[in-house]
């Protein structure tokens, strides 16, 4: 079954809501420049043109009633005005960056595309309107955007397919004719470039950190931590714990990033399909992730919804947002491998769990589980669907407080769109996510193509 109605229903009340501090909210991707944050999902998968793997992406964007599924955008490589043509695994916006890039005061996005990035640039009042080609890149297989220098003006960090020097870092500010300020490369200590790069500011010092994951064939190897400088990345690394997944945020509040990651059982990856899952919160101080203190989280933890089962894959996606507006970054973990009943039409059908930061960092306390039977979530309970595959956080109503879109990519739109995937979008609130005013939305409902096209695989951060 296919989402329900896209219209919301009644919206979240915006009335009292606490400010956000930045350390807390999620960065706002707002291409039209009018203070909602706007909706950036991947089908990255997807055949455009018959070529397959193509993929697209599509835009959302935000207003008084949350995410607007009229007011949308479609892009890929054959878009008008976008470099390059549609080409077979050229995995169009599988990966994206959302960063006002160029300085104006909107919101631009970097997209991987043909192994390459396309900045779509943002126009106030009007939204992505021009693209071009960043110079430079090839090979991209990873995306992330921070200020690494602490000039205000956003970088990207950018994994390659390159041996030994598999990371690149292009400064801000970028032309719309596609260069950086200035380019460099780091060497990690791999011999392949990462599988997963995080920003944030770890260190407290105002600066973005990197932390890069790594693995080798079926092995995890250790994760790097780059530590961010007015000269930019340092030249050097650190090693941090192995990590599929993670994010950077402060969820005490006490001036420092926190990595959240999970772990890898056994530092083998190819495990990872087939474990419960573990959350591991290194937690942010002048010396770098974990250095004074880690904690760790799974489904067998106090107040934490679910009980740890094989193939669940707590924390495969993961998202840091303000989702009730009290200044303590909470933190979204993806389930997708969670079953729910006991028959095998609810087997991987996936889940989320919310976790609320606060003073003792992130615990059980005020802890929730979505799921697609979840009261006032649209949709059913089926195989497969992966819901949580993917998550994101941005204030798309504006009420002070972080809505969360997840993505199930094995979502079927009808009996002849298997795997069409879909989006839904949980509204912020003093109590946490809620239902009330949830928006979902499947390919058809955007007029993109839909067997096989998994959207709701990726969402910009």
């Amino acid at each position: 079954m296919g989402p329900a109605n896209a219209t919301p229903s009644h919206p979240a009340t915006a009335s009292g809501a606490a400010a956000i501090s930045g350390s807390a909210a999620a960065p706002k991707g707002d291409f039209n420049g009018d203070g909602y944050a706007d909706t950036v999902a991947s089908a990255w998968k997807a055949t455009v043109s018959g070529q397959q793997y193509a993929g697209f992406l599509t835009v959302t964007y935000g207003s008084a009633k949350g995410t607007s599924v009229t007011h949308r955008q479609l892009f890929s490589a054959n878009s008008a005005g976008v470099p390059g043509d549609a080409e077979t695994y050229g995995n169009f916006g599988r990966n994206s960056a959302a960063r006002d890039f160029d300085g104006d005061g909107v919101t631009d996005l970097a997209v991987s595309a043909n192994k390459g990035i396309v900045m779509l640039w943002g126009e106030k009042g009007k939204g992505l309107t021009s693209a071009s080609q960043l110079s430079g890149v090839t090979n991209v297989t990873r995306l992330a955007a921070g200020d690494f220098n602490g000039d205000k003006k956003p970088d990207l960090a950018v994994g390659t397919g390159d041996f030994d020097t598999g990371l690149k870092v292009l400064y801000g500010g970028f032309t719309r004719d596609g260069k950086a300020a200035k380019e460099d490369q780091r060497e990690t200590g791999h011999e392949f470039g990462p599988t997963s790069l995080t920003a944030g500011d770890v260190t407290g010092d105002g600066i973005d950190d990197l932390v890069t994951t790594h693995a080798f064939e079926e092995m995890a190897e250790s994760s790097e931590f780059f530590r961010g400088g007015k000269d930019g990345l340092a030249t050097g690394s650190s090693n941090t714990t192995a990590a599929e997944s993670g994010v950077i945020a402060d969820v005490d509040k006490d001036g420092f990033g926190d990595l959240v990651i999970r772990t890898v059982p056994g530092g083998v990856v190819e495990n990872l399909p087939y474990d419960h899952g573990t959350l591991k919160v290194l937690h942010g101080s002048a010396e770098g992730p974990g250095a004074k203190r880690t904690s760790t989280l799974d489904q067998n933890s106090t107040g934490v919804p679910g009980v740890n089962e094989d193939g669940d894959e707590f924390g495969k996606a993961l998202a840091a947002g303000d989702v009730n507006g009290d200044g303590y970054a909470d933190i979204a973990v993806g389930v997708p491998g969670e079953d729910i009943g006991s028959g095998a039409g609810g087997k991987d059908t996936g889940a989320v769990v919310q976790l609320l930061g606060g003073k003792n960092g992130l615990t059980g306390t005020g802890a929730k589980n979505w799921d697609q039977g979840s009261s006032g979530v649209p949709g059913a309970v089926e195989a497969g669907d992966g819901f949580g595959g993917a998550l994101a956080f941005g204030d798309t109503d504006k009420d002070g407080r972080d809505d969360l879109a997840i993505g199930a990519p094995g979502e079927d739109g009808g009996s002849t769109a298997t795997d069409a995937g879909a989006v839904w979008v949980l509204r912020g609130a003093s109590g946490g996510l809620t239902a009330e005013g949830v928006v979902s939305y499947g390919p058809k409902t955007l007029g993109a193509p839909e067997k096989g096209s998994q959207l709701g695989s990726g969402f910009s951060h």
